[in-house]
């Protein structure tokens, strides 16, 4: 089996993996590989056969950051913004931290083909309801 692409994240108290693997000759194959090294460590392991191959990725190319007070629906508030000015999400990824009496959420998230100035003015409402809404461009040349 060959190793692909992989993505791993803490959620919560969990931690998460995802990967992708080619040249098992089933998806019955990769799970009997991976219990032995799963079970022991208590971990649950689900797969599901794809079909994959070579992936041509969009290239992120701007980067939001979002924090303020944790309240229902601040994520929603802010990408509903975003997504009616041009933004598309690659990928999310949301906290919430600081103290039971204070939390706060923070995302990042990211690509847009919208200019990043269409995407600054939708947000900047926002921060009057007490959001922080940071839009910037990501260096994208590779070297």
């Amino acid at each position: 089996m060959s190793l692909g692409e992989t993505s791993m994240m803490r959620l919560g108290g969990s931690f998460t993996i995802m990967m992708m693997v080619s040249g098992a000759p089933s998806a019955g194959a990769v799970a009997d590989a991976v219990r032995p090294v799963a079970e022991p460590l208590g971990l649950r392991a689900h797969v599901d056969p794809i079909s994959g191959g070579l992936h041509q990725h969009v290239v992120p190319n701007v980067r939001v950051r979002v924090s303020g007070a944790d309240r229902a629906g601040i994520v929603a508030q802010v990408t509903g913004a975003l997504a009616e000015a041009g933004f598309n999400i690659l990928d999310l990824a949301s906290d919430v931290a600081g103290t039971s009496g204070s939390p706060s959420t923070s995302c990042t998230s990211r690509y847009s083909d919208a200019p990043l100035e269409r995407l600054q003015a939708a947000v900047a409402p926002l921060a009057g309801e007490g959001v922080d809404v940071q839009v910037s461009a990501i260096d994208t040349l590779y070297g």
